[in-house]
């Protein structure tokens, strides 16, 4: 058994010492063949791949930073349409008070002018009254003197005639 053991370890020695040139050249062949096919049929779809990948995301990252200027564009957009908005109503506002005190004022100057007016009016209403009470009194204290003087002269006059002296001697006294 012994024996045997030997042969088939010769049988191995050489064989696995032994090197074939042939055997060499044909593994780098196939070895080269199959590198050439995994770099046409694999490395190159694969590049690819991660060139359309690197590519997608490369876009993917322009879009959004687009997107983060425009939203930034927008915002300031907004905050300036929202100060303008502000500044208008305050003009709006500052307007409608300048109106109103305009229109109060106005209105204070009619009330004002009106009330001048009736004052006025009702001074001369007064005044036009007085002297309508004055000559009617003049009239009634004529009529009362003229009676009077007729009873006490006994006899009647002429009654133009006395009211021109009563009217003359009460004109005389309203000068004094």
């Amino acid at each position: 058994m012994f024996n045997h053991v030997m042969l088939n370890m010769n049988v191995l020695d050489g064989t696995m010492l032994d090197i074939n040139i042939w055997n060499f050249i044909w593994s780098a062949v196939n070895i080269i063949i199959l590198f050439v096919l995994l770099r046409i049929f694999l490395f190159k779809p694969v590049h690819k791949i991660m060139d359309d990948r690197t590519q997608s995301i490369q876009n993917d990252i322009d879009s959004a930073k687009k997107a983060k200027e425009d939203a930034e564009r927008l915002k300031e957009e907004y905050a300036e349409s929202v100060s303008n908005a502000k500044e208008e109503a305050n003009k709006i506002i500052m307007k409608a008070h300048e109106d109103a005190e305009s229109e109060k004022a106005q209105i204070i100057a009619k009330s004002q002018k009106e009330a001048e007016e009736i004052v006025q009016s009702a001074g001369k209403s007064i005044e036009n009254e007085k002297k309508r009470i004055i000559q009617q009194a003049q009239s009634e204290i004529a009529d009362l003197a003229i009676e009077t003087a007729s009873k006490i002269i006994g006899a009647n006059l002429d009654d133009d005639r006395n009211r021109q002296l009563v009217n003359k001697f009460l004109e005389e006294e309203a000068d004094k």
